[in-house]
């Protein structure tokens, strides 16, 4: 009796928990987005950069989530589909990461000098085209 009590304590504890960080991911993710629209509607160059590492904080806590959702699962189908959303997850994350290192490294060479202009790239998203 004592042991199913504390099973569904437990349940309930770690249900809030997924909860709680996948609102923290939404809210991350919107805010975001709110931001980058606004800098981008100001034409800022470094849209690109706050968006990413944006995505990127978002997803930490979704996956967070996912991880913490692995504790109550019960059947092994569940196992899989919820090791799928983490793959998949985890590969957009390392992509998302890769894209903002990249950008970082064009940045940093461009303001020490060893880039003579701004990179191409860069001044094409400066431009808005309709």
């Amino acid at each position: 009796m004592m042991l199913d009590q504390a099973h569904a304590a437990f349940r309930l504890l770690v249900e809030w928990g997924i909860l709680i960080l996948e609102f923290f991911g939404t809210t991350v993710l919107i805010i975001t987005g709110i931001v980058s629209m606004t800098r981008w509607l100001q034409r800022k160059s470094d849209v690109r950069t706050i968006l990413s590492q944006g995505l990127l904080l978002a997803l930490a806590f979704k996956m967070g989530g996912e991880v913490l959702r692995t504790v109550i699962i019960t059947e092994p189908k569940e196992l899989v589909s919820i090791f799928a959303i983490i793959l998949l997850r985890g590969i957009v994350a390392a992509m998302i990461y890769w894209e903002i290192t990249k950008e970082a490294k064009i940045e940093a060479l461009y303001h020490a000098g060893k880039l003579p202009e701004k990179p191409p790239k860069q001044e094409q998203e400066d431009t808005v085209s309709v």
